[in-house]
């Protein structure tokens, strides 16, 4: 007997980036019939791996669902927003952008109507006592809509990621939904390593020392980070995050243009010049993006959208999950 074809849902992107979430939500079953970003090499990234979607290079603060009906009573209204930093949090002015969008997404449930909300962002935002402002804000709106919610925080290292890589998570489900929801667990299988990730690539210019350099970098990435849009060059992320790094033999300093070559000496004696540097394709890998999966733009734009994108695999978790409480 030839197996039942499963019922595709519908989705809103909000915050897109480089589509890592809604690519998870696809994988689950989800989808997007708008997906929306302000930045217009984010927005030529979907395009050029998913020409079939529908996609608006528009800012969220200005998005006006009743010009976009299509939007309104989709199954799940999903973002994954721009880092909210306990700054902003108590006000401070410079950093309050984030709070903002993370304010103008939920505001945007009163024109959309979804069954369900999905919002991923730092893992601070479920319990510091600095973000209870924002969590007051967000539970009033949505109890006066009809949502009953739920934070909780996942690591992507349990669901298949190659990283150590905290995301705080908000549901939100009309009626009685949110029931029937469980938090997606961790797989059985042990984390992948960076080595076990990485290998293939590293020795795809025949480095001969892609196997010995895997077999040291024995364990999962720290947190990639993208930085700031606005300065600086591409690096994986601050001081603490460079010595991880180092100590699996990765010059965390800068990002490769290409892999290590046949004359790349790897020198074992802790000089940062020996290491080999990650490429944009090699920190997408360790975001559980596909292979096949490209990113538009210039080198730093690309790791920038690479470093902010939320896990494929994690998203696809939380779209399953989601799923299975709206009776799918």
């Amino acid at each position: 007997m030839e197996e039942p074809r499963q019922e595709r849902l519908e989705c809103l992107a909000v915050c897109a980036g480089a589509g890592g979430l809604a690519l998870g939500l696809e994988q689950a079953g989800f989808d997007p019939v708008l997906l929306l970003d302000n930045r217009a090499v984010a927005c030529e990234t979907l395009r050029l791996n998913r020409p079939a979607w529908k996609i608006l290079e528009a800012d969220l603060l200005d998005f006006d669902p009743v010009e976009h009906r299509e939007t309104y009573d989709v199954d799940l209204l999903a973002g994954g927003l721009p880092r909210v930093k306990a700054s902003a949090a108590v006000g401070r002015e410079d950093s309050a952008e984030e709070i903002r969008v993370l304010e103008a997404t939920i505001m945007l449930m009163h024109g959309v109507q979804p069954r369900a909300l999905l919002i991923e962002n730092v893992p601070d935002l479920v319990s510091k006592p600095e973000y209870e402002p924002i969590r007051t804000y967000i539970a009033d709106e949505l109890e006066h809509l009809g949502y009953r919610h739920r934070w909780f925080v996942l690591n992507a290292q349990d669901h298949g990621v190659p990283q150590d890589r905290k995301q705080g998570i908000l549901v939100a489900f009309k009626g009685d939904g949110i029931d029937g929801f469980t938090i997606p667990v961790p797989d059985a299988k042990p984390s992948i390593t960076v080595g076990e990730a990485l290998a293939a690539s590293m020795a795809m210019r025949g480095w001969p020392h892609a196997a010995a350099w895997a077999a040291q970098a024995d364990r999962v990435a720290p947190t990639l980070v993208g930085g700031s849009w606005n300065r600086g060059g591409a690096d994986l992320g601050p001081t603490g995050s460079k010595r991880s790094w180092a100590r699996m033999s990765v010059n965390g300093g800068t990002v490769a243009d290409e892999v290590p070559g046949p004359e790349f000496p790897w020198d074992l004696s802790g000089d940062i010049k020996g290491m080999p540097a990650l490429t944009v394709e090699q920190a997408a890998l360790l975001q559980g993006f596909p292979h096949d999966w490209s990113f538009a733009g210039r080198k730093t734009a690309r790791y920038r959208q690479v470093g902010h994108a939320s896990p494929p695999p994690v998203g696809r978790a939380l779209g399953l999950a989601v799923r299975a409480a709206l009776g799918h």
